[in-house]
């Protein structure tokens, strides 16, 4: 058994995120799913034990669990390196009867029935009665996995299948049994949905579940009818994309992917378990030649020498081929002779038009919507679950029932009708009333309309904003009544980017909240963006025309603004989510706290716009700084570091260790639940809360700007660290240090000054103003 022990932070996080609905978990199977599941409890602060088998021969009888940790770190599994000491590494032999310590043991080895059923017998007998035991499995029929065990084990048994990779995919599907204890099957639930992070989907027991049994189907009617139509794998992809709604890998590049050799295994155990009459059997991949050639020549995709497409030749060396499906040999990548793009991505348009792309957008998109409402009525309870999974575990923009609702139902009834296709009672029934989600309720997979039988208990401002309670508002942000005496402050620009209206709505919430509320929540609906920071155009608009005095008197009213949300006489909370960048970070570091989601992107990217952060961002680095170390010294490190790289967190964890992030900031697992969250510590905090007290923040003079400088003389000889990025950061350094040769203690309002006028010098330079035109133009830094 291999046991690191963790950083102290770690441990803090731990036992912070830690609940009574799990204490600890077990994995056995450290492959990339189960290794990776593994990851994400760890993610969650829940300490795991990883198994695997002993490898024959090898030294290391755990070696494949301590492969598994390993896969997790390079593949970005973990939200912070540290947190793979939650994970512990063993084996079966030697280390099974450490499984009933576990609260839930995940299952995830290969999918072969007899395999874990051998398995489970020896689980069964070392586990603790009314712990959690499921299995990952993807299309093995729980009914068959439970088959001989016993009564107790089938109590505690029900399948939980996460999509791979468990970090990043949102996706959990559920399926219990008859035998199934109801109070296991609700706390699993709820361990999938607030301790990791999930969508959790309620699955019947059917081969596939939900959204693979769609998905499947999906992409073996698309990879099928592809060849039998005679498009190039170009061609092919492009009609998949974007008409549809579909990740730009489209299909090929999507068995690419996921990997060529999981069809025989997947695709192989759903043809073994499907009924006879299932249509997925018209277009079986499994025996299809294509796939049996390229797995024959190990051309298993991405994870191979190539797949449909080909990057990399033998001697390693980069090149971009893609798979001429008639002679199965590489050639050289072309561009589709039809231009989807053109054709303003319509679905409807395209199924219509008479070309070859038209007529396989059509065979695959009337091939999608009849299966799924036929299978409807046996996987599901409604269509939503259906569409939701679908958008979850393929990544799709729309479900399949959403995507017969935007192209018309009385125009797919009318082409299966011309086709001869019986018309299934759904897509009548769902014709009738005037769409798969009439007046917004989705249509149950019987046909009939059902109320949610279950509490809507996530707060949203699209449900805010139903009930009318606006307070105050312009076209770039809005303040409304969230009720229990919340306000909610909403940024609805582009990625929330904060311009003058921004500015001006958070003057007048500090100057309307106290008249009637008791607390201010700062967020959005917006899952792509808390903020991406102050809007590029202003600066440019006003450096381009040379409007420095209209530019300084706009930072200046953003950093009296967001000063001001500080020392409110209410409590603030950021509810956090997606990119917090530059001033958007500062927005929301100027709060009482955060409530951030895991996988947040906070940092202060402006050295690549030619700038340093003006809105408090220095200031506000530099006291958390001083908050944790108690020494100026290294409080300026801190704040130098985080802000010269200019890089971005990828996850809550790392904003936390970077001090982006308070100790006391709550970090949420699941994206939905953050504004939630964030307004029941608004109302908790209103309750005695009282202003922080003003403070002031040493800043070490000129032996901290020396020690600063140091560290340029390092960052200069890093690739692409221009004279230019020098200039920036020996601004940055300056401010730092306190603008003088002292170590005097400076207050907030003090250090803001600086920033403002080293902010005001850099934006004068010619190189900033190109900067700034060119990420705007085209998303991406100019070294100059």
């Amino acid at each position: 058994m291999t046991k690191n022990k963790p950083i102290s932070q770690i441990i803090s996080y731990a036992e912070m995120n830690r609940t009574p609905l799990i204490q600890k978990a077990a994995v056995i199977g450290a492959g990339s799913m189960g290794s990776g599941i593994a990851a994400q409890f760890a993610n969650a602060g829940i300490p795991v034990l990883l198994l695997d088998v002993v490898p024959e021969g090898a030294s290391d009888r755990s070696a494949l669990a301590k492969d598994g940790v390993e896969r997790q770190l390079k593949a970005g599994g973990f939200m912070h390196s540290d947190l793979s000491n939650l994970v512990e590494t063993g084996n079966i032999e030697d280390d099974l009867s450490r499984l009933a310590e576990a609260d839930w043991i995940v299952e995830a080895v290969f999918e072969d029935l007899k395999v874990k059923q051998l398995l489970y017998r020896k689980v069964d007998a070392v586990r603790r009665q009314g712990s959690i035991v499921s299995s990952n499995t993807s299309t093995i029929p729980l009914s068959q996995l439970i088959e001989g065990a016993s009564k107790a084990f089938q109590r505690d048994f029900i399948i939980t299948h996460f999509f791979n990779p468990p970090r990043h995919m949102l996706l959990l599907e559920l399926v219990s049994s008859p035998a199934t204890a109801i109070d296991l099957f609700a706390r699993a639930k709820e361990i999938g949905e607030i301790v990791l992070g999930k969508n959790t989907v309620i699955c019947r027991d059917t081969p596939g579940f939900i959204a693979n049994r769609i998905g499947n189907y999906w992409m073996s009617v698309a990879a099928v009818e592809a060849e039998r139509r005679k498009l190039s794998v170009e061609e092919a992809d492009a009609v998949m994309g974007e008409p549809f709604g579909i990740p730009r890998t489209g299909i090929f590049g999507l068995f690419d992917y996921v990997g060529i050799n999981l069809v025989p295994l997947v695709w192989g155990s759903l043809m073994r378990t499907l009924a006879p009459e299932d249509a997925h059997r018209k277009h079986d991949i499994t025996v299809e030649p294509l796939f049996m050639d390229l797995l024959s020549r190990g051309l298993i995709g991405r994870f191979g020498p190539g797949g449909f497409y080909r990057r990399k030749a033998a001697d390693g060396s980069r090149i971009d081929e893609v798979l001429d499906l008639p002679s199965r040999s590489y050639r050289s990548r072309a561009k589709p002779q039809f231009d989807i793009k053109a054709r303003g991505g319509d679905l409807r348009a395209l199924c219509e038009s008479e070309d070859e792309a038209g007529r396989y957008a059509w065979a695959v998109l009337s091939h999608l919507i009849h299966y799924s409402a036929e299978m409807a009525p046996e996987i599901s309870d409604d269509v939503a679950a259906i569409d939701l999974s679908m958008r979850l575990g393929y990544n799709w923009k729309l479900g399949p029932f959403q995507l017969a609702d935007k192209v018309g139902l009385s125009w797919l009834i009318d082409r299966f009708n011309a086709q001869g296709w019986t018309v299934p009672a759904l897509l009548t029934r769902a014709n009738e009333l005037g769409g798969f989600y009439p007046g917004g309720i989705p249509l149950g997979s019987d046909g009939n309309l059902y109320e949610s039988g279950e509490e809507v208990d996530q707060l949203s401002f699209a449900a805010v904003k139903k009930a009318g309670a606006l307070i105050s508002g312009n076209g770039s942000a809005s303040i409304w009544d969230l009720g229990n005496g919340v306000a909610g402050f909403e940024i609805h620009t582009k990625m929330n980017a904060c311009d003058l209206g921004v500015v001006e709505q958070v003057e007048i919430a500090l100057a309307r909240i106290p008249e009637g509320f008791t607390a201010l929540v700062i967020g959005s609906d917006n899952r792509r963006a808390f903020s991406a920071g102050a809007k590029l155009d202003v600066f440019i608009e006003h450096a381009s025309n040379g409007n420095w005095n209209a530019l300084e008197q706009f930072v200046a009213r953003g950093q009296k603004a967001w000063l001001g949300l500080k020392y409110a006489p209410f409590p603030v909370i950021a509810a956090a989510g997606g990119l917090a960048l530059g001033g958007g970070c500062e927005l929301m570091m100027h709060s009482d706290e955060i409530v951030a989601h895991s996988e947040l992107n906070a940092g202060f990217p402006e050295r690549h716009v030619g700038i340093i952060p003006g809105w408090g961002g220095i200031t506000q680095m530099l006291l958390r700084g001083y908050e944790r170390t108690g020494k100026a010294s290294e409080a300026a490190q801190l704040a130098f570091d985080t802000i010269a790289r200019a890089d971005v967190t990828s996850s809550a964890i790392i904003a936390k260790a970077r001090g982006i992030l308070r100790p006391k900031d709550a970090i949420a697992m699941n994206r939905d639940r953050v504004f939630t969250v964030a307004r029941e510590r608004a109302i908790a905090a209103s309750r005695a809360y009282a202003p922080p007290a003003i403070v002031s923040i040493p800043t070490g003079g000129s032996e901290v700007r020396e020690r600063l400088e140091e560290n340029i003389s390092i960052l200069s000889g890093l690739e692409g660290f221009t004279e230019t990025d020098i200039i920036i950061a020996r601004k940055l350094a300056w401010v730092i240090s306190g603008g003088k040769q002292s170590a005097d203690a400076l207050s907030e309002e003090e250090l803001m000054r600086l920033e403002l006028q080293a902010f005001m010098e850099l934006m004068r330079e010619p190189v900033t103003l190109a900067r700034l035109e060119h990420m705007r133009a085209t998303n991406k830094p100019l070294r100059n």
